[in-house]
């Protein structure tokens, strides 16, 4: 079974991976980073070995994205990014092939362990099954 999983960003989180703290996103010293960027590549790495990886990417900050959408008269509305009114948004993702929910779960519950600088808020990591094209998971 297909199974996207998701960890969550906010622009505030972008900023402090850039050294700029505020709120709830301590500032990453650069030896906070390189552990993230290892213990990240060892995970794809891992995922890749077991055959269990098809893709998996890392986002850019909010900043830098794109929201398209249609005004009431159906005319295409294209605002750039950040956008104040969204709190979270998608900062990375694999798309996996597990023969269970139970070792997809396995996986999420070790991306958790990732490094960070201390104080950080981690949003949890969310796992969706994927729909195949005649409707089933």
């Amino acid at each position: 079974m297909k199974y996207l999983v998701m960890v969550q960003g906010s622009q505030a989180d972008y900023e402090a991976m850039a050294g700029k703290p505020s709120g709830n996103s301590p500032a990453w010293s650069e030896q906070e980073l390189q552990a993230m960027f290892a213990f990240m590549g060892e995970i794809n790495n891992d995922l890749a070995e077991s055959g269990e990886l098809i893709d998996g990417q890392g986002l850019t900050e909010p900043a830098q994205a794109r929201f398209v959408s249609k005004d009431k008269d159906g005319r295409p509305v294209i605002t750039d990014g950040p956008y104040g009114e969204t709190k979270e948004v998608l900062a990375g993702y694999w798309l996996l092939e597990c023969e269970s929910l139970e070792r997809v779960t396995e996986i999420a519950r070790r991306i958790l362990e990732c490094p960070g600088p201390e104080g950080m808020v981690e949003p949890p990591v969310v796992i969706r099954p994927v729909q195949s094209a005649g409707g089933e998971c």
